[in-house]
């Protein structure tokens, strides 16, 4: 089957279009026909060998396509089926056919195949992470950085759907502040003016860097900090745990791989909600569609910064 590698670790142009063995699927799996493959700042990790893969290597964490075949055991889905799935534990959705845990693949219900290879990793994120994680109740105060970007998109529109009282969003140019603005935010502020934005009950920060102790510093008292990336590429921002107990301030880690490895069931059920809300009008999710040959152009774009909403390829 046809499917985009990386055979060793080094710049967007290390990426190649290869030939490779078709996957089955194992013991409670699924083998999906891929039609979309979100493409995601985890895959330049990948790429950039930040997490340690074995070479050569598929990316993609997450799809759309059809359901090839149901491993041993596997109920509840049909051959044929159009769903959404998750593909973050091993990787591979950058190719023809991919496989992946039955937990963590949802039926389409209606959506557009290229937006629904959107959802699987930013919508179910910001439902796990303000609902598990945050525990976010109804009128609190809600801080998101990169609030232009994949997850960021969502999160402004899932802290609305859970009832936060106020929504604020920071981008990293003015170019996106209208596009942030569209996500469910009262407001959009670049990340270096965040400090006029008051204070948050809950901060969600993918950046890092200066982002991370401004985030710090942003948190009521009983607020919680959920650190969940480092997309600025920073050295690790030194926390003090004296200073938390000190403030009555929390800071929480999400990765959606590793529960997603632990927690299948979990992480499903959060992916079937957001698939839900998609397919009900209640979230909305903005795709730009480039094909699998051009995966080289959707990483720069990435890395660049440059990006509102989500990339997808386009498999098949």
């Amino acid at each position: 089957m046809k499917a985009v590698t990386i055979p060793e670790f080094g710049p967007a142009e290390v990426l190649r279009l290869a030939s490779v063995a078709v996957p089955e699927p194992g013991p409670g799996e699924v083998s999906i026909d891929v039609g979309h493959a979100g493409a995601n700042f985890a895959e330049i990790l990948y790429r950039q060998g930040v997490v340690d893969v074995p070479l050569p290597f598929v990316p993609g964490i997450e799809v759309s396509g059809r359901v090839r075949a149901l491993g041993e055991g596997v109920t509840g889905l049909a051959v044929g089926e159009p769903v959404a799935a998750l593909t973050i534990v091993a990787s591979g959705g950058y190719a023809e056919v991919v496989t992946t845990a039955a937990g963590l693949v949802a039926p389409l219900g209606g959506i557009d195949p290229a937006v629904a290879a959107a959802v699987p990793s930013n919508s179910t994120t910001a439902f796990l992470v303000l609902e598990l994680v945050a525990g976010l109740k109804r009128g609190e105060r809600v801080l998101v950085h990169a609030a232009a970007g994949g997850v960021g998109s969502q999160l402004g529109q899932v802290a609305r759907l859970l009832g936060a009282g106020r929504v604020v969003g920071t981008v990293g140019s003015e170019a996106k502040i209208d596009a942030a603005r569209a996500y469910g935010y009262d407001d959009v502020v670049l990340r270096d003016e965040v400090g006029r934005t008051g204070e948050f009950d809950v901060v969600v920060d993918m950046v890092g860097g200066a982002a991370r102790r401004a985030s710090l510093d942003r948190l009521a008292p009983m607020g919680r900090l959920v650190v969940m990336g480092n997309a600025s590429g920073a050295e690790d921002a030194g926390i003090s745990a004296n200073e938390l107990w000190f403030t009555n301030k929390t800071v929480a880690g999400f990765n959606l791989a590793a529960l997603s490895a632990v927690a299948p069931e979990t992480v499903g059920r959060a992916l079937r909600r957001a698939v839900a809300a998609v397919a009900d009008g209640t979230l909305r999710v903005d795709v730009e569609s480039l094909p699998l040959a051009d995966a080289v152009t959707a990483h720069h774009r990435l890395e660049s910064g440059s990006t509102t909403g989500k990339l997808v390829l386009r498999v098949r």
